[in-house]
């Protein structure tokens, strides 16, 4: 299982689609995810890998280029992003194929077309299966502490410093709308950094 670290995972800056991602223990035995260059083994690796533990609040969402969703969600995602990022907030991208093949193509075209489309400066991972019994570690977690399973793109899962997921939405409901919610938590967390100083 993910465990708590979900919410405590930060792109440093924006991860390559080529990564491939390890679940492991974090420095507590925290679950972290490493993100480790294809083709790449054994202990030369711990230099190679990033691991992404800084407490920040996180909106993972399963995404598609070809989805009659893809318009209104990669922008209003990106504007969440530059609006709120990168220190306390990011959006976690995970490109799918399993709702109508609307992911077909590779990472490098999928990571291509975003960019070049929408200028997305979140991160993008690999993609991923998001249900079933080859869902994604990330996605298996969201989905038992939520209560709720991706059931088309775009499903958005709104994930707390401190790993809990705080919400989660269908593709019907916009970026715009579950803004607030997304405001709130940020703020709560820049205070909570303030007292902490």
């Amino acid at each position: 299982m993910w465990g708590a670290s979900v919410g405590m995972l930060v792109p440093i800056g924006v991860l390559p689609l080529r990564a491939t991602r390890h679940w492991r223990s974090g420095p507590r035995g925290d679950p972290a995810l490493e993100v480790r260059p294809r083709g790449t083994q054994g202990p030369t690796t711990q230099a190679a890998c990033v691991r992404l533990l800084l407490p920040q609040v996180s909106l993972v969402v399963n995404v598609a280029s070809a989805c009659g969703f893809t318009d209104g969600h990669y922008r209003g995602l990106q504007q969440l992003q530059r609006d709120l990022g990168p220190r306390h907030f990011t959006v976690l991208a995970f490109p799918c194929n399993q709702f109508g093949q609307q992911e077909p193509d590779g990472d490098r075209e999928i990571e291509s077309f975003a960019r070049r489309t929408y200028g997305v400066s979140f991160p993008m991972f690999s993609k991923v299966a998001v249900t079933g019994t080859g869902a994604h570690p990330a996605f298996k977690y969201l989905t038992q502490t939520s209560g709720k399973e991706p059931t088309w793109n775009f499903w958005k899962y709104l994930v707390a410093p401190d790993g809990k997921v705080v919400g989660a939405w269908d593709p019907t409901v916009s970026v715009e709308d579950i803004r607030p919610q997304i405001t709130a938590l940020v703020r709560k967390l820049i205070l909570k950094k303030r007292e902490d100083l």
